[in-house]
């Protein structure tokens, strides 16, 4: 058996083809982890009841 990988083998997902490309993905990912963590953070808060 070769160790080659399958020519016929798809990937997941097909890699960003410009570096504009690739940082407008990286920013929007950051963008919705940061919003994740604030309602984490919101919600955590509300719960604690120390709003004051």
């Amino acid at each position: 058996m070769d160790n080659k990988t399958d020519p016929n083998r798809k990937k997941a997902k097909p890699a960003p083809k410009s570096r504009d490309e690739r940082l407008k993905a990286a920013l929007k990912a950051n963008l919705q982890r940061r919003k994740a963590q604030a309602r984490a953070r919101t919600v955590s808060d509300e719960s604690d009841g120390k709003g004051e």
